[in-house]
């Protein structure tokens, strides 16, 4: 049962969980405020302001920097992760999201010419266009986690 104990006082995963966590309600906060009604979704989705893998990327290698220190393997493995992650949500997954939204608009297009009718169509086959982030959204996650991590290690966490 010490294995639960030492899971939930591991100030390392628990920066990292933390900082996906707002960034989560941030989202769905945002989302809703802009979009005037609440997504359930945004609770867990990806894409959107700001971006929760960055917040949570960079709350584990800031919680690592700091409980290990910047000299550490841990940190050099945490900080190539994140720059990995933060460097796909920017890249590629940015891209697949634009494509989604051209691929939606030609399917919108096609059903306007009687080509195709979405009703015949289950929900799944709308393809997804909030996958990734723009700059300002990463950079959002990047001080939500740096934040959040650097809270836990100094106050929560000491």
């Amino acid at each position: 049962m010490h294995y639960l104990y030492d899971l939930f006082h591991n100030p390392i995963l628990m920066s990292s969980v933390a900082s996906w966590f707002v960034a989560q309600i941030a989202k769905t906060i945002i989302h809703t405020v802009v979009a005037r009604t609440f997504v359930a979704e945004r609770l867990i989705g990806t894409g959107g302001m700001p971006s929760s893998h960055s917040a949570t990327v960079c709350g584990l290698a800031t919680a690592v920097f700091c409980k290990c220190g910047p000299s550490s393997v841990e940190f050099a493995l945490a900080a190539s992760l994140a720059i990995i992650v933060m460097y796909d949500a920017l890249g590629i997954r940015r891209q697949a999201g634009r494509h989604a939204q051209v691929l939606n608009e030609m399917m919108d297009t096609m059903e306007k010419m009687d080509q195709i009718d979405w009703n015949t169509l289950s929900p799944d086959d709308r393809l997804k266009e909030f996958l990734g982030h723009t700059p300002s959204q990463v950079a959002a996650g990047i001080v939500i986690g740096i934040g959040i991590a650097t809270l836990m290690c100094t106050q929560v966490f000491p």
